[in-house]
């Protein structure tokens, strides 16, 4: 990838969503292979409990009141959550709708930047955060 961190910091928020929704689906999907016991047609079931809008909406609000934001960072998500997408979310409200964008333009934006430490260290903690939520890790089940 060879953007650079000005035209990175210029590209509309959903086309930042748009990545980082692919960046973190890999990355929870890889997580949950190694967790090992997983059988492929249970692997989607599961990854949606990351990847969902509810998750990633739940994700931004526990990030914010840990400020785990830089400024840079809340910037990007304030923009991501405005973004007006034309589509109509099925499954979720608007607002949750609104925060999962902004959690993905998040992600979006450091993977874009090659902040390869800072995504990663969101990514991990998200996944964590998650596994917290849903009751403890998915260790082991099938």
């Amino acid at each position: 990838m060879s953007l650079k961190a000005t035209e990175v910091k210029q590209l509309n928020s959903l086309a930042l969503a748009y990545v980082g929704d692919a960046v973190f689906d890999l990355h929870v999907r890889t997580h949950l292979l190694t967790l090992g016991n997983v059988r492929p047609n249970q692997l989607h079931n599961r990854a949606k409990r990351y990847v969902s809008a509810k998750a990633q909406a739940k994700i931004v609000h526990f990030f914010k009141e840990q400020d785990y934001f830089s400024e840079e960072e809340l910037a990007v998500l304030r923009r991501g959550r405005n973004a007006k997408s034309g589509t109509i979310p099925k499954n979720t409200d608007v607002q949750t709708y609104r925060y999962s964008t902004a959690f993905e333009a998040v992600i979006g934006y450091l993977y874009l930047l090659s902040n390869e430490d800072r995504l990663m260290e969101t990514i991990e903690k998200a996944i964590a955060f998650v596994e917290e939520i849903e009751g403890g890790s998915q260790h082991g089940t099938t």
